[in-house]
């Protein structure tokens, strides 16, 4: 029998969600110290759901507890952004290939394109291309697929965050998410896949180039001053 998750109570889904948009948007950045009395004096709660909640963001990567420092933003350094890469290079195009090759419809990503393009300003367009991205693999036909890209999307968005946040180029990124996305309306299942992994390679070489000696940087907090985010 197929065991069913416990719902998140209604006030830490609104304490874990208020967070994580924080985060994901750059509003609270790597490192930054988040003090339970401080968020619960913000969101108008008690300490508990927020409790909660940074327990439940520490399950996904965005968060660390530690005993001594408490509970802090995660750091982003190359090893981090590398990790989390090459998941999504492994298993997001083939996502995409599989979700093309079965005809699934890519309206979602089509409209969350739009939103990107219409977006005023940097939180809005942030996740509007983090939805487009989940719009691709999500139709994938293998429900299990879904979900392993879903476990590394939040830390995908932490990596992107700082990096966007140094040198956006939303025309760089925006014409590759329209070729990906043309090719894959076209039914060119591989073109599509190809253009996404080039697409996802490309962003951690520019963010995080490796040294000379093919290791990265992995002292500091900040990509260096490069190109935009994905």
């Amino acid at each position: 029998m197929t065991s069913v998750p416990t719902p998140i109570p209604s006030r830490t889904q609104y304490v874990l969600d208020a967070i994580k948009h924080r985060i994901l948007t750059g509003q609270l950045t790597p490192g930054q110290a988040l003090v339970e009395t401080e968020l619960a004096a913000q969101f108008g709660v008690s300490k508990t759901p927020v409790r909660e909640a940074l327990k439940t963001l520490a399950g996904t990567g965005l968060v660390v507890m530690s005993q001594y420092k408490g509970v802090t933003v995660r750091m982003v350094d190359a090893d981090m952004a590398r990790e989390v890469y090459d998941v999504r290079l492994l298993l997001e195009p083939e996502a995409l290939r599989r979700a093309v090759r079965r005809g699934a419809s890519l309206d979602a990503a089509r409209d969350a394109l739009t939103r990107a393009d219409d977006a005023t300003d940097t939180a809005e367009r942030s996740l509007a291309n983090r939805e487009f991205h989940r719009a691709l693999y999500l139709p994938c036909g293998n429900p299990l697929l879904g979900r392993m890209l879903d476990e590394v999307r939040d830390q995908a968005a932490l990596v992107s965050a700082v990096a966007w946040a140094t040198d956006p180029s939303w025309d760089r990124e925006a014409a590759e998410h329209r070729e990906i996305l043309r090719l894959a309306l076209d039914g060119d299942a591989d073109g599509a896949a190809g253009a996404l992994h080039a697409h996802i390679a490309s962003f951690v070489r520019r963010a995080f180039p490796a040294d000379a000696d093919g290791t990265g940087d992995t002292a500091g907090t900040q990509p260096r001053p490069e190109e935009g985010q994905e």
